[in-house]
């Protein structure tokens, strides 16, 4: 029985240990998928393809040991690296894969942020959609009190009515997310939030306090290596120099800006900036016909692009939104699958308790009827030993008392043989006296013989006299 208990005890042991070390195996694996997620948001601006290496590095690892909010997160941040890089049908393919793993398990915090990442895919083709997105968002962001989020809602919010050309309302939105965001001491949307108030001073032709903040905007991105910002930023100080005349500053600013848009693999950009710089030489009146034209061409190509991008985007996320159906078919499958498993494991181990519980309480209840009658033959031994007591204390009674009987007895017996020699030896002596004289002729044989007789009764009186005193010990002898 020992045996069986000590090997179902070091038998859960080990499985307690084992489930140990893969729970301590996994919080390290969970924390390296926080890592990987939190460097590539980080790198965003900076250079988006490693943002989308160290998501995919963090998705390989959340997938090896099923972390659903890493898998969900990591997709999310794969696609801000692929939004970056002017990949939207990839952005949108990777936020839809988000928002399905934070939807199974039920983080709104990650499914606010997905929606405010794919309204900002709209945000430059589709205001409406845009905007629809992003009010999804802000209402989980208010309803778990996430400042971030609405500050960087409102941010995005700005830049929507700035495309609409509703300048102050855009601004409107832009001061309340540098009110959040300084408060939370966001640096980098801290720059973001000046770049784009520079942009709404630009579009409100005044010219040198958007310049003012753009170039503050400029300084605090190289400082930060923000080289997305630095970009987008030069590219409407360029705007500005070229209305202004300035046009070797214009070229100065036109040159940096290629430059960080090439680090950071942004087509659209760099397409900006291609137009800016035609911009330019058509200010300067070179061209000026052929420039003209090619502005109609590119605003064209551009809207139809903007266009064929949203149009693909829809199509993307129905076909994504198709397989994740699929997907969730499969998983639920799985999911199944892995649960009979686990109940099956859970029903082992609970057998294993439960046939330990059964030993443990069997041995209890053995101990306690042992204990049990151990307790009762104390009590019965303890019982005679009280009777041996009280016998023995009889016993002693009856041997004090047939002891004093004996000493009386012996006393009167030694009493009853002085008083018999003394009262036999009279009679006897007389008989000798008798004798005597009979044999010396003194006395008449008759008369001899009658107070021989005499004696002879005498002595047999004393004698039954004597018996009846033994036999009758409370009776009075002489």
């Amino acid at each position: 029985m020992k045996r069986k208990l000590l090997f179902i005890f070091f038998a859960l042991i080990k499985f307690y240990a084992f489930a140990n070390g893969l729970d301590e195996g996994a919080k390290q694996d969970t924390n390296e998928v926080i890592r990987l997620n939190k460097l590539g948001s980080s790198m965003r601006l900076t250079d988006p393809d490693q943002t989308v290496a160290d998501a995919n590095k963090a998705l390989a690892i959340a997938q090896k040991i099923n972390y659903k909010a890493g898998i969900g997160e990591s997709y999310r941040i794969m696609g801000i690296g692929n939004y970056y890089l002017d990949q939207s049908v990839k952005a949108i393919h990777n936020y839809l894969a988000a928002l399905n793993f934070f939807q199974q398990i039920n983080d709104l915090k990650g499914e606010g942020q997905v929606y405010n990442n794919i309204g900002n895919l709209y945000r430059y083709n589709d205001y409406d959609m845009a905007l629809d997105f992003f009010q999804k968002s802000l209402t989980i962001g208010r309803r778990i009190s996430d400042n971030h989020l609405i500050a960087s809602l409102y941010l995005n919010i700005g830049t929507v009515y700035l495309h609409k050309k509703s300048f102050y309302q855009a601004l409107d939105y832009y001061n309340k997310s540098n009110d959040l965001f300084s408060v939370l001491k966001d640096s980098v949307n801290l720059i973001l939030c000046l770049q784009n108030k520079g942009v709404i001073y630009f579009n409100l032709h005044q010219f040198d306090k958007a310049e003012s903040l753009l170039l503050a905007a400029n300084q605090g991105a190289k400082k930060m290596d923000l080289n997305e910002p630095i970009a987008s930023i030069d590219l409407t100080l360029a705007d500005i120099y070229i209305v202004q005349n300035k046009f070797n500053d214009a070229e100065k600013t036109i040159t940096e800006g290629m430059t960080f848009s090439n680090i950071v693999k942004s087509e659209k950009i760099q397409s900006d900036f291609i137009y800016t710089r035609y911009q330019l030489e058509l200010k300067r009146k070179n061209y000026e016909l052929a420039l003209n034209y090619l502005q109609d061409i590119y605003k064209q190509d551009s809207i139809e692009q903007k266009q064929g991008t949203s149009s693909e985007i829809n199509i993307m996320q129905e076909q994504v939104k198709t397989q994740e159906r699929q997907k969730a078919n499969e998983i639920l499958v799985q999911r199944q699958k892995y649960d009979r498993v686990k109940f099956w494991a859970v029903a082992i181990v609970a057998g294993l308790l439960f046939i330990l519980m059964a030993f443990l309480i069997n041995n209890v209840k053995r101990k306690a009827k042992t204990n049990e009658q151990l307790k009762n033959l104390n009590a019965e031994v303890s019982r005679q030993k009280d009777n041996l007591d009280r016998i023995n204390h009889h016993l002693e009674e009856i041997i004090d008392e047939r002891t004093k009987d004996l000493q009386v007895k012996n006393k009167k017996l030694s009493e009853y043989s002085s008083y018999l020699s003394h009262q036999i030896r009279g009679p006897i002596a007389t008989l000798k006296g008798l004798m005597n004289l009979e044999k010396e002729g003194l006395v008449d044989q008759p008369e001899c013989i009658k107070m021989m007789n005499k004696c002879v009764s005498e002595i047999d009186d004393k004698i039954i006299e004597m018996s009846d005193m033994l036999h009758d010990p409370g009776k009075q002898g002489v």
